[in-house]
């Protein structure tokens, strides 16, 4: 039996999605479909619901999910004990973004401690720009920030969007109000710290909103913060309105705490991409990896959350 295959189907089951699988494994979507279909053939039955509109494994899927599990595991520990695969382990020097920290840094961690117990994380939290300083100083080994980094001696990869809304403590502003423009432009507007690309844009909306309003660009109050936790402290407070993920606000909205305000123009969603340098170690490329199935996996289990909250 091709474990390669048996791979496949359990990073499948893991992201749940025929595309964010190809990426991990450096594939294309039929590849990965062709791998799925040669498995089910040798196993005479068939281990993915095609006919259901979310995707999800049959009974017989699922019930061999773990022996596929165990296999994969067994295969690499073999490989390992023959030499002919290198021991990942030793001190992954990891940096990260806060909104990484407030959103999946948690599981990565977790699936690290799980499939990689030999690796050693020395966490650095830090804004892009310093952490991409650093990645290129050689004082970091892998980055995980807004926007990828424009270096022949870097390789980044879009990991995530984050859809960006205009946030606010509920009786704040209306979101029904018909002058809801003008009422934001009156109050503080809260957003990430200054420089970075989800303030940047959310500066440029905000001015080009002052103008058709005819207000003067010296009344309009941005605060930025490169926590996120102060900026949901401050929007609880009533201190103003935010520009910020919904992802981080999620049990607030669902709960009636605060509310989504309707504001045109949108605000461009946040991309986090994976940073490493072109010439790295099996540590760093497994850590990587490690990443993208991570980000997916939380992705997916969020969106699900959405869905059902709306």
């Amino acid at each position: 039996m091709n474990t390669r295959f048996l791979e496949t189907f359990v990073t499948l089951a893991e992201l749940e999605s025929f595309r964010a699988t190809a990426r991990v494994l450096h594939a294309t979507p039929a590849a990965v479909s062709l791998r799925i279909k040669s498995l089910e053939t040798e196993l005479k039955t068939v281990l993915v619901d095609r006919d259901h509109p979310v995707f999800r494994l049959t009974p017989a899927g699922q019930a061999l999910l773990g022996p596929a599990r165990a296999v994969v595991d067994a295969a690499q520990a073999l490989r390992v004990a023959a030499g002919q695969e290198m021991v990942i382990g030793g001190r992954l020097r990891l940096g990260v973004i806060e909104t990484v920290v407030h959103s999946w840094l948690s599981h990565y961690i977790a699936y690290l401690n799980n499939h990689y117990p030999d690796i050693e994380v020395d966490l650095t939290v830090d804004a892009s720009a310093v952490l991409q300083r650093r990645l290129l100083a050689g004082e970091l080994d892998l980055l995980l920030r807004v926007e990828g980094i424009d270096s022949t001696r870097i390789v980044s990869n879009a990991l995530a969007n984050y859809p960006v809304c205009w946030i606010a403590r509920r009786g704040l502003i209306s979101p029904r109000a018909r002058d809801l423009p003008s009422r934001i432009l009156k109050r503080p507007i809260l957003t990430f710290g200054r420089g970075t690309a989800p303030q940047v844009a959310l500066d440029s909306i905000v001015h080009g909103l002052a103008r058709e309003q005819r207000v003067p660009a010296e009344q309009v109050r941005i605060t930025c913060s490169p926590s996120v936790a102060a900026i949901v402290q401050m929007l609880r407070d009533g201190f103003g309105l935010a520009g910020i993920p919904r992802l981080f606000v999620a049990d607030e909205l669902e709960s009636g705490e605060f509310v989504e305000l309707p504001l045109k123009p949108a605000l461009p969603p946040i991309v986090v991409s994976l940073c490493m340098p072109v010439e790295t170690t099996p540590t760093v490329a497994a850590a990587a990896r490690a990443a993208r199935l991570a980000c997916s996996g939380y992705t997916r289990n969020r969106r699900k959350e959405f869905i059902e909250m709306l």
